[in-house]
């Protein structure tokens, strides 16, 4: 179990530490190449995944706070109780945990998530993310195929 917690941590501190980093490298909005469709940018999102209720007026800090620190309660007590054979659900849960209070701190640090990775393609321009949406969203894929492996008896 620590190293499942271990795991929750080391996610946070990259997350973290790569927030830090862009903060005192770039500017907002300043944009760098790093591949033909790949940029790192300084953005800063006030709402949820993919800029929900970002300009809400700002009552959307304290519910997405609250829902992040909720969740964050649920994945631990969710990880002290999975079994040993529970891998893909265990990976998942730290994941999420992880993601989840990297982004808490931001909300409580700043008000909002910094994001700073873009994907593009053909002037199409996937929303800027950070290490903390990632690990959210490998989560979910792990959390989906430990279901979709796990026969229905043994859940």
């Amino acid at each position: 179990m620590k190293r499942y917690f271990l795991m929750a941590i080391v996610i946070v501190l990259l997350d973290q530490l790569t927030k830090l980093w862009v903060l005192g490298t770039f500017e907002p909005f300043e944009v760098v190449t790093v591949l033909p469709v790949f940029n790192l940018t300084l953005v800063f999102n006030e709402g949820a995944a993919f800029s929900f209720l970002a300009d809400a007026g700002g009552w959307q800090r304290y519910v997405f706070l609250l829902i992040s620190a909720v969740m964050s309660v649920v994945f631990v007590v969710w990880l002290t109780r999975i079994k040993a054979h529970e891998v893909w659900l265990a990976y998942g849960l730290v994941l999420l945990l992880g993601g989840a209070v990297g982004n808490l701190i931001d909300r409580i640090w700043l008000g909002k998530v910094i994001d700073f990775l873009q994907w593009h393609w053909s002037g199409a321009y996937f929303p800027a993310f950070n290490l903390a949406d990632a690990a959210i969203t490998l989560g979910v894929i792990f959390l989906l195929w430990d279901s979709i492996k796990t026969p229905t008896e043994k859940r």
